[in-house]
């Protein structure tokens, strides 16, 4: 089984970045619990960050085929990225949609995600745990599939 793991933008800046919002822990940091989850539970994994809507979905279409399911975290695209959403529903993998902060605990324009209609579901508000249950009930849904 082979999971690809999506940051979108701004993500690159984590441990530096509104650290009362998303905490100090940085990127490299939760790649590397993706890591270790991924070897725990057998599967590959493999993680890419871009800050640019047309690398995400460029990474979406080269899931098709590659890879068995897809976790991401669009950052602030969640919120207006029909582009991404479409992607997502064109590779037609299972997926799973994950944030840092809980959106909904926030500014009002975070609590709509255009993403969450295309995926299998949603985990936000758990920080760096996020990915990792996303991971873990991605693991679940394309085992049960």
């Amino acid at each position: 089984m082979k999971i690809l793991v999506v940051h979108g933008p701004n993500l690159n800046m984590l441990g530096t970045r509104e650290t009362h919002v998303y905490g100090t822990e940085t990127l490299n940091e939760i790649n590397e619990k993706c890591k270790a989850l991924a070897e725990e539970l057998g599967i590959e994994v493999e993680i890419a960050q871009k800050n640019s809507e047309g690398e995400i979905i460029e990474l979406i279409h080269y899931a098709h085929g590659n890879f068995d399911g897809i976790v991401i975290n669009p950052g602030a695209y969640t919120h207006y990225s029909y582009a991404i959403r479409d992607a997502l529903a064109a590779v037609a993998l299972p997926a799973v949609e994950v944030h840092l902060s809980n959106v909904y605990a926030r500014e009002e324009f975070r609590k709509t995600s255009v993403i969450a209609p295309v995926t299998c579901g949603q985990i936000t508000g758990f920080g760096s745990n996020s990915y990792l249950l996303g991971i873990r009930a991605l693991k679940e849904i394309i085992e049960n599939a």
